[in-house]
């Protein structure tokens, strides 16, 4: 951005203020000046930015400011919040091609098969029970259980069975091992 075109001119000097400053060496040197800004300038940053923003109505205005200050608040909120926003992905379907060896069911395999799995959050769909749930928990009436005040994003289908051949020349067949479909329970 910054090419390094910025011109400094100097503070004027007489020879008056020379001898003073030579004599006195308790006044600090005068920083350089710097020319003021060209805002009429065809190819200034400022310019452009300005014939853009004209372009927009005041209610576009309004959304883009209110969009960039919330921006800004959430850079200020620190990484903590960062990462909790990134992590709010609504459920959904994703897979991995995998060795069976690697499924950890104790089957020893080269074959590969194409896992699929559900992943993200269920906020949006709670429901009276996950609320009442969540209040008897914050009321203490419900202490020692581990419950879940929240829907978990889980397969609601499963794709057909998976079948292979182990280390051994060994046929297996898994059932419910890959999700077809998937929401929140």
């Amino acid at each position: 951005m910054l090419n390094g075109s910025r011109k400094y001119s100097p503070v004027p000097s007489s020879p008056a203020s020379r001898a003073s400053s030579s004599s006195s060496s308790s006044s600090p040197p005068a920083a350089p000046r710097r020319s003021p800004r060209a805002l009429d300038r065809p190819g200034s940053l400022l310019s452009q930015y300005g014939a853009l923003l004209e372009s927009y109505t005041e209610g576009e205005l309004r959304r883009l400011l209110g969009a960039l200050v919330e921006r800004r608040r959430g850079a200020k909120a620190g990484g903590r919040a960062k990462r909790a926003r990134a992590r709010h992905k609504p459920c959904a379907l994703q897979q991995l091609e995998v060795s069976v060896s690697e499924l950890g069911l104790g089957y020893e395999s080269d074959e590969t098969v194409l896992f699929r799995y559900c992943s993200g959050t269920c906020d949006g769909a709670l429901r009276s029970y996950d609320l009442s749930l969540r209040s008897m928990r914050s009321s203490r009436r419900i202490r020692k259980e581990k419950v879940r005040a929240r829907p978990c994003c889980r397969p609601l289908a499963y794709d057909d069975d998976v079948s292979f051949l182990d280390t051994y020349n060994r046929y297996y067949t898994v059932n419910e091992l890959s999700a077809k479909e998937c929401g929140c329970v």
